[in-house]
């Protein structure tokens, strides 16, 4: 497991390094979506951490937002899941909130995960068992005992259709109920900062497994609590995930579940 957090760790940073260095200097932007950006930044981080992993594990599947597969995500117990930058819409238009995400699934168990913010130099880092660090340093999850003293942040989906009703519905109860509520376009991100206890929980519906499978390993490793929205086990591939530093979950639910 270490060698495998090493490795993450190392092609994150690596990563993040080609989109410091690009950090407005971004030629070629284009659309998956009617708003959805990819920049030649996140396919020169991609193509990084690819190669790294490539060269040390030959064996391992991966899974990549922008496309980039080693090996049949059939067949290997080991799937890397890659977002070379996420927060893309803020790097293009340089707001400096975005981040690599590298995270490991072993027989489909999020099992290492890495999150690196390369503006601010922060590395979070967690694998399954051995807990999460910040910089190198032990990091836990808030001690916010009731959502009205709580941070919260949520994003939405990039569909701007019937998709973005109940989000914003969700985000207005919110609002209401919680200290303050943020919304900074990086799920990623997000989830680093509920795992080191900045945010006291964090929502979102209609994510990709790029965006959420590192954090999964860094909140539940810093001591978290992660569900789907109607209480039931999340997955990364379920699209829906609600986490929280467990003392203010169970009343972060209540609040998404109301109509």
């Amino acid at each position: 497991m270490r060698d495998l957090l090493k490795m993450a760790k190392d092609a994150a940073i690596a990563a993040g390094k080609v989109l410091r260095d690009l950090v407005g200097c971004v030629h070629e932007v284009r659309y998956k979506g009617e708003v959805n950006l990819v920049t030649e930044a996140d396919l020169a981080a991609e193509q990084v951490i690819l190669d790294a992993i490539r060269t040390t594990y030959p064996d391992h599947a991966i899974l990549s937002e922008e496309g980039g597969t080693g090996a049949p995500l059939t067949g290997s117990d080991m799937l890397w899941v890659v977002d070379p930058l996420d927060g893309t819409t803020n790097f293009a238009h340089g707001y400096p909130v975005f981040c690599v995400s590298i995270a490991l699934l072993i027989k489909g168990r999020p099992s290492i995960g890495v999150i690196y913010d390369p503006m601010r130099d922060e590395l979070f880092e967690a694998a399954r068992g051995l807990g999460a660090r910040l910089n190198g340093r032990p990091m836990h999850v808030s001690a916010c005992p009731e959502l009205q003293r709580a941070l919260v942040c949520t994003g939405f989906v990039y569909d701007r259709g019937d998709a973005l009703d109940a989000p914003l519905r969700r985000f207005a109860r919110m609002q209401k109920a919680s200290e303050g509520l943020r919304r900074d376009g990086s799920a990623a991100l997000n989830m680093a900062y509920t795992a080191c206890g900045r945010f006291d929980a964090f929502f979102e519906l209609h994510l990709n497994p790029w965006d959420v499978a590192a954090g999964f390993v860094l909140v539940e490793e810093a001591g978290g609590r992660i569900t789907r929205s109607n209480g039931q086990p999340a997955g990364v591939f379920d699209g829906d995930v609600v986490a929280s530093n467990g003392l203010i979950h169970d009343e972060v639910l209540a609040v998404l579940q109301k109509e």
